[in-house]
C-alpha cells in the first residue's frame, strides 16, 4: 500500500509553514511520503526529516519541479482534494479499497491541467477550508481512525498521554 501526498506549487515565502503542516499531517495520518512542486525548499525538507528522525517512522519529503511527471508516473489512483469536489461522505466507500493513492493538495491556484489527470475530485465540505484540514479529514476517513493508534518505528521521542497536567514525553 502506498499513500503519497503531492503538494502543488509551493512558494517558500508564502507557503513554508502551510507546506510543513501538510507534511506533518501526512506523516502523522499515514502517508509514506510527500512530494512537492514549486520552489525547492531545503529548509522545510530538513525540518520534516528532523521530525521523522526524532519521532520515528520512514516518512520522506521529495522535491519534483515537474508535478505532471509525478501525476503521470504514479501507478495508482489520483485524488484531488478541493472544496468543489464530491463531498467525502458520498464517495469514501469507493475510495477506501484503493491501496495506491496519490492525494493532491494545492497552494497557489491549482493548474487547470490537473482536472484531466485525476481520477477523483473530493471535498471534505462544500465550504472554504485549508488544505491541511482537508488532508487530515480525508486521511482519517480513509483509514477509519486507525491511523490515530499508529506506532512509529525507531522513535526517539514518544508522548505519554495525560488526562490532565503538563506534557510528558519519553526520550529514548
Amino acid at each position: 500500500m502506498s499513500i503519497v501526498l503531492l503538494r502543488l506549487g509551493h512558494r517558500i515565502f508564502r507557503d513554508q509553514r502551510m507546506t510543513t503542516h501538510c507534511a506533518l499531517t501526512a506523516r502523522a495520518f499515514g502517508c509514506e511520503k510527500m512530494i512537492y512542486s514549486g520552489e525547492k525548499d531545503s529548509e522545510m525538507e530538513k525540518s520534516i526529516e528532523d521530525v521523522a528522525k526524532r519521532w520515528g517512522g520512514d516518512f520522506k519529503v521529495l522535491y519534483e519541479k515537474n508535478w505532471k511527471k509525478v501525476v503521470n508516473s504514479f501507478p495508482g489512483k489520483k485524488v484531488l482534494l478541493t472544496m468543489y469536489g464530491v463531498n467525502l461522505p458520498n464517495i469514501i466507500e469507493k475510495i477506501r479499497p484503493i491501496k495506491d493513492l496519490l492525494v493532491i493538495v494545492g497552494s497557489e491556484k491549482v493548474p487547470a491541467d490537473i482536472y484531466d489527470m485525476i481520477d477523483y475530485q473530493i471535498a471534505v465540505s462544500l465550504q472554504p477550508h485549508s488544505e491541511v484540514a482537508a488532508l487530515a479529514v480525508f486521511l482519517d476517513w480513509y483509514f477509519q481512525g486507525k491511523e490515530l493508534e499508529k506506532e512509529f518505528n525507531n522513535a526517539k521521542i514518544k508522548i505519554i498521554p495525560q488526562e490532565k497536567g503538563k506534557k510528558t514525553i519519553l526520550m529514548e
